[in-house]
């Protein structure tokens, strides 16, 4: 049996490990926040109408006033794009230059944002949207409700990945966020929090090639691409192995009538308030956002 005096340094030292460790986690906290447990609760849609960069057709897109009007609709889920700044901000922006969508010039990539914020980026879709500004994506993630689908398609490669997992994990959105991006780029994000999900970007088409290479990463969602129509065999692979499918891009009521038909459960569409009345034809309810 130990002495007695051995027995106490024994304890002294256990003592000090089991403090020393509480005190190290309390500086380094796990990576799953209070707010992702309790976005466990949260009932996300299964079927409904992508707005593919927001309400497109009627509205700036990938501004907060297209979000706000797709919300006012009840879509299902929101595509929007992301880039990087100069100073390492991530800005809503489809294309690598500002050009077509605001009243500036230039790459994202070569400005700050605060040379950004300085553009108008609705006028160009029409004078009432005259002074509206290139969002961010922590501006757009703070007025999103909980419930709807976040399809974040990424304008970048690694860096951009990190960054953007970076925000939606301080915002509390692994729950309803996914990156549209390459598998590359994924493990990127994942290096920042491993439940990051993902579309597969990859090769993307309307082939059972693409359904198979999807599935084999173990993706989230998939995106199929080309045509008017989909094969309901391919759609079904997917979502037997879990896999949502959403289909780019069409504004015919019958096309969107057919791939739900066909089991694709959210095709991405420009012209929401016309598709959004296809879907309550096939019995998707509107959503109710919950914030």
């Amino acid at each position: 049996m130990p002495h007695p005096l051995k027995q106490s340094r024994l304890f002294d030292s256990y003592f000090k490990i089991v403090t020393t460790t509480l005190f190290l986690i309390s500086l380094f906290p796990p990576c799953i926040s209070a707010q992702d447990i309790s976005a466990e609760d949260i009932e996300m849609p299964q079927r409904g109408i992508c707005a593919h960069r927001w309400a497109s057709t009627t509205h700036p897109e990938n501004t907060l006033t297209a979000f706000e009007e797709a919300i006012r609709l009840g879509c299902q889920m929101i595509e929007f794009d992301v880039a990087i700044t100069k100073d390492n901000e991530i800005v809503l922006m489809h294309d690598l230059t500002i050009d077509r969508t605001t009243n500036g010039t230039g790459k994202v990539a070569d400005l700050t944002l605060a040379e950004l914020k300085t553009f108008d980026a609705g006028s160009y879709k029409d004078q009432k949207f005259a002074g509206i500004k290139i969002p961010t994506l922590s501006e757009t993630l703070k007025i999103m409700p909980k419930n709807i689908w976040l399809n974040v398609h990424l304008k970048g490669g690694d860096s951009l990945a990190s960054e953007t997992a970076k925000t939606i994990v301080e915002h509390g959105r692994l729950h309803q966020c996914f990156l549209a991006c390459s598998h590359h780029s994924i493990q990127a994000a994942r290096k920042v929090h491993p439940h990051i999900k993902h579309c597969n970007m990859d090769r993307q088409s309307n082939t059972l090639q693409y359904v198979e290479e999807t599935i084999s990463i173990q993706a989230d969602f998939i995106q199929l691409l080309g045509g008017t129509s989909v094969d309901p065999q391919n759609v079904a692979a997917a979502t037997r192995e879990g896999i949502a499918v959403n289909f780019c891009c069409s504004n015919s009521a019958d096309v969107i009538a057919d791939l739900f038909e066909s089991g694709v459960q959210f095709p991405l569409v420009d012209d929401v308030e016309k598709m959004i009345r296809t879907a309550e034809e096939h019995g998707i309810p509107r959503l109710k956002p919950a914030y």
